[in-house]
């Protein structure tokens, strides 16, 4: 038996050890995935404003989001070739229909970052969303959400809302909600169908 103590003595600072870089491993990967928000500071300053981004439209032509003050806005990543393409285009088409008059736009930006389906040019996105999506809301040229090509956009937008699992954009069709103001009120994921964003959208555009 004191043999049998002195062998379980033995190995139980090595398994303390284990642990203990395990630990240090896994505080260094996080730290290195999701950086804190003081590394975040230079987007905070090259971006205070989600009026001072421009955007290219799906014909190249700059476009500044400052066309769109005192709007509230839906900014949508879309792909047309995904399980949750017909759904959301058909119901963010609805709120378009419904609500533009009153002071919402909906800014779509094809991505091409989640099982590569996104994968045509501008040209073919434009004749694929204006007639098999009927989309009259503006579509804008096909961009980066995630790594280091993100654009500007994108950049700020997960600075402002940050994710349940990290700040990066999951999939296809992931939303946030900017008010009148510039503000980024709200994120949803892919899987929330436009449609159960409306009451958020309608409290937003009764605001001042």
């Amino acid at each position: 038996m004191p043999k049998s103590s002195r062998w379980v003595n033995h190995r139980a600072p090595s398994k303390t050890k284990k642990l203990v870089l395990f630990l240090f491993l896994a505080f260094v990967f996080y730290i290195y995935r999701y950086p804190s928000s003081s590394s975040s500071s230079t987007v905070e300053q090259s971006s205070s404003s989600i009026y001072n981004i421009s955007v290219k439209d799906i014909e190249g032509k700059d476009v500044s989001l400052s066309k769109f003050t005192g709007k509230v806005l839906l900014i949508v990543n879309v792909a047309s070739k995904c399980g949750l393409t017909h759904g959301n285009y058909k119901e963010l088409n609805i709120l378009y229909a419904k609500y533009k008059s009153q002071g919402l736009e909906i800014l779509a930006f094809p991505c091409n970052q989640f099982g590569s389906q996104e994968p045509g040019s501008n040209i073919q996105i434009k004749e694929t969303v204006s007639n098999i999506f009927k989309a009259e809301f503006p579509i804008f040229d096909k961009i980066e959400v995630n790594g280091k090509n993100t654009s500007p956009l994108y950049n700020f937008l997960k600075e402002q809302k940050g994710g349940l699992f990290g700040d990066s954009i999951k999939w296809n069709f992931a939303k946030f909600l900017v008010d009148k103001q510039g503000n980024v009120v709200d994120r949803y994921a892919p899987t929330t169908s436009p449609l159960e964003i409306e009451k958020d959208i309608v409290k937003l555009l009764a605001s001042a």
